[in-house]
């Protein structure tokens, strides 16, 4: 036998423990958000060990060291120390260098060290945050996992963000997030190398924040009359008499340590003081803000056209938002304040005797241009604070303010025209910036404002306009998204319409536009999704979710449904009847053409598994479909599905622009449906849709009458209910059962609420009429 010689055995030996103990890493195991600018991958790996020392030469390198070390000693079991010398190896360093871009960072990873170099402390938060990104997903487990390699691979990363202002903003006034909940944010915008965190603390709902020279403004202004079993739009004018007890406030010392927790993680917070509208709450606490002096209470909901805005006329009122200014200014150092500036319903100032003079005397032609006057005074102030201007893009009317940026949310025109005029400009148009939006399909998704917003189209949104010169694309600073929090009671409600559309948005913001690919995305976007596992954020599983599109064939009395789904090229599978999802589902190819009462079942597949929620829905096939149908009242032209839509076995969706429904507005729904032969029928059912908030109800009664002629009718059955508040949307199907009756024409009466308790005229909403 031959024997090796003891050298070649060490090979052997040391080439094999290579081989089994190290994994060799592609870019497919790079699962980085938002993706770097450059990135190279080298052979071997760094293992992080008990061992391992964070070279930290500076508090603040400590500081971010230990944000990881602690990370290592709650999954691993073990404490990386720190260290001020460099050791021969098995070692993380920080380098300066002035050279590179305030928050570009270059990282270099080998099998003996790891170097992060940047100019400061921006670079050093990312590069570490691309480190976390490279550990193993489990490295964000707050409990042992033993027997894990804690290694990454030996990469080059030079990377920098594309846009300067990458944001959120979190609304507070219309429900009350607290201090906890705002750091927690702050920890996983700098996860996403976000850096903005734009806080909205004023609107007609709330004053959010403490201001010493004026304590109602939290005494009174900050609470609200409870009404939250009301959907937000349905909610009643509140007596100003009437003691709100529903909301809260920030003292400034919680918005100090708030501002310092944030820049210790490189991000800004910019404080949004609206004028001169959404201000109820300060109205509420102090009249004589407003024109006429008038008394109200804080709204408990929606409240639209916005009235009771600021006096521009009176000095006292300049001089109040001065004092507010002054205060505001103490707390946040942000280069910015934010003062609103949308929405303002200006026919008190048209009528007021104090706005009237002021518009005289400075010689002003319109309240728009009133309404610049005001911003372009309070600019003026600001600015001699040494801070600057942010608005909505209706700072535009009438004149923009001559150092003021634009915040553009209708749509980008706003933005491309401010950055024309040399202003600069955040992009940050309702679609698909408004993550207040749904983001599936609204049957699935918990209330949301009534429009669409899915994670495929923050993506695909890009902050620099098609058309824009050079010049004025260098005016777009960026982008952020905002979360109005109208239907938002708590924080986990807010991390659901957040995550994971805010690492779409961090992708657009940070990495360079030739880079950006669909289908390379949603794969890195699973790691990240597991990590949300491990941290306990509340995130949006919608994108998993499988929608359908159905059409009728009337003439072959056939349903053609067609599913899909966000991501690229989908695996769907589904099953008909009660069959289990996991038994032989068929891979959906085309679609699926139905002609009998049927149970379908499908869902999205990854590695053979289903994945997200399985929809489910039953197409079901009744004695009225394909007939004709006669209204005897007419439906609203606004919302009339086709001709036959009753009719048709599609149902509606929670999305009531979906043209499966007709609606008709304070009047009643009445039709005849022909079965064009006596057919023997017991069962009626009225699809319905309730909405509070978009003042759509539930019929009131449903009467079904009958006959066999068309000319006499009699009354088989009958359904009255009440009027109940309702704070969801819902789908309902009444029915009303009678004994087996011959007939061929079916009559159907729906009752109309009318009026709502608020006094606005009432919706009544259908989908199908079921005849059985």
């Amino acid at each position: 036998m031959r024997i090796l010689k003891p050298f070649l055995i060490v090979i052997c030996l040391t080439v094999c423990n290579f081989g089994y103990s190290q994994k060799v890493y592609t870019e497919k195991d790079i699962q980085i958000i938002p993706k770097p600018t450059q990135l190279l991958i080298n052979t071997g790996v760094f293992e992080f060990s008990a061992d391992t020392k964070f070279v930290a030469t500076t508090d603040f390198q400590k500081e971010i060291s230990n944000a990881l070390i602690n990370k290592f000693e709650k999954a691993a079991g073990f404490r990386p120390q720190l260290s001020v010398s460099v050791p021969q190896s098995n070692f993380i360093q920080f380098r300066v260098d002035q050279n590179l871009e305030k928050e570009a960072y270059i990282l270099a990873v080998n099998s003996k060290n790891i170097t992060i170099t940047a100019k400061g402390n921006a670079g050093f938060i990312y590069a570490l945050e691309s480190i976390r990104q490279l550990l193993p997903v489990v490295i964000e487990s707050n409990i042992v996992l033993p027997n894990q390699k804690w290694q990454i691979p030996n990469v080059a990363i030079n990377d920098k963000p594309r846009f300067q202002w990458r944001g959120l903003m979190l609304d507070l006034s219309r429900h009350f997030f607290d201090k906890n909940y705002v750091i927690e944010t702050i920890d996983r915008l700098a996860m996403h190398k976000m850096n903005v965190l734009h806080l909205h603390l004023v609107d007609d709902q709330g004053w959010r924040i403490q201001i010493k020279k004026y304590p109602k403004l939290t005494e009174v202004g900050a609470w609200r009359v409870d009404q939250e079993n009301l959907a937000w739009n349905a909610r009643l004018t509140t007596n100003p008499d009437e003691k709100g007890t529903y909301g809260g406030f920030l003292t400034q010392e919680e918005l100090k340590e708030i501002v310092k927790y944030a820049a210790a993680k490189n991000i800004e917070i910019i404080p949004e003081i609206e004028m001169p509208a959404h201000v109820s709450s300060a109205i509420a606490s102090y009249p004589e803000l407003a024109c006429f002096d008038q008394r109200i209470g804080v709204p408990s909901g929606g409240l639209w056209p916005i009235t009771d805005i600021y006096c521009a006329g009176k000095e006292t009122t300049f001089e109040f938002l001065q004092n507010v200014i002054d205060e505001v200014i103490t707390i946040f150092p942000s280069r910015y304040i934010h003062i609103g500036g949308d929405e303002a319903t200006k026919t008190n100032w048209e009528k007021c005797p104090h706005c009237q003079k002021r518009m005289k005397d400075n010689g002003l032609k319109n309240t728009h241009e009133l309404q610049s006057y005001f911003v372009k005074r309070m600019e003026k102030y600001i600015n001699s604070k040494g801070k600057k201007i942010i608005g909505w893009d209706e700072i535009l009317e009438g004149g923009l303010a001559p150092d003021a940026t634009v915040m553009s949310w209708r749509g980008t025109q706003g933005g491309i025209e401010a950055a024309k005029q040399g202003h600069d400009v955040i992009m940050t148009p309702e679609s698909p910036c408004y993550f207040n939006f749904y983001q599936g399909p609204q049957n699935e998704e918990p209330v949301a404002f009534d429009a669409y917003n899915p994670l495929n189209e923050v993506y695909k949104f890009d902050p620099v306009v098609p058309g824009m010169t050079p010049e004025e694309a260098k005016h777009v600073l960026g982008a952020q998204a905002n979360l109005w929090a109208e239907h938002l009671p708590g924080p986990k409600d807010s991390e659901y319409m957040i995550f994971p559309r805010l690492a779409a948005l961090s992708e657009v913001l940070w990495s360079t536009k030739e880079s950006r690919n669909w289908n390379d995305f949603t794969p890195r976007l699973i790691s990240l999704l597991q990590r949300y596992n491990y941290l306990g954020i509340n995130y949006a599983k919608s994108a998993y979710l499988v929608t359908t599109s159905s059409t009728a064939d009337l003439t072959k009395k056939q349903i053609n449904v067609t599913l899909k789904n966000e991501f690229p090229n989908p695996d769907i599978r589904y099953v008909l009847g009660d069959k289990n999802i996991e038994h032989n589902p068929i891979k959906y190819t085309s679609p699926i053409g139905f002609t009998a009462t049927t149970i379908l079942k499908a869902s999205l597949f990854q590695d053979d598994k289903p994945v997200g929620k399985t929809f489910t829905d039953t197409i079901i096939f009744h004695k009225a479909f394909a007939h004709k149908v006669k209204y005897l009242t007419p439906f609203n032209q606004n919302y009339k599905g086709d001709a036959n839509t009753m009719v048709n076995t599609i149902r509606g969706s929670k999305n009531f622009h979906d043209g499966q429904w007709q609606a008709w507005l304070v009047n009643d729904m009445e039709l005849v449906i022909d079965l064009e032969k006596q057919e023997s029928i017991q069962e009626i059912s009225v699809g319905t849709l309730e909405s509070q908030g978009a003042g759509v109800n539930y019929p009131t009664q449903i009467k079904v009458l009958v006959s066999k002629d068309g000319l006499t009718y009699k009354e088989v059955g009958k359904i009255t209910r009440p009027y109940a508040p309702n704070v969801n949307s819902e789908l309902k199907d009444f029915k009303i059962s009678f004994e087996k009756t011959n007939a061929r024409f079916v009559k159907v009466i729906a009752c109309n609420l009318k009026k709502s308790p608020k006094g606005e005229s009432s919706w009544l909403f259908v989908d199908e009429v079921l005849v059985n």
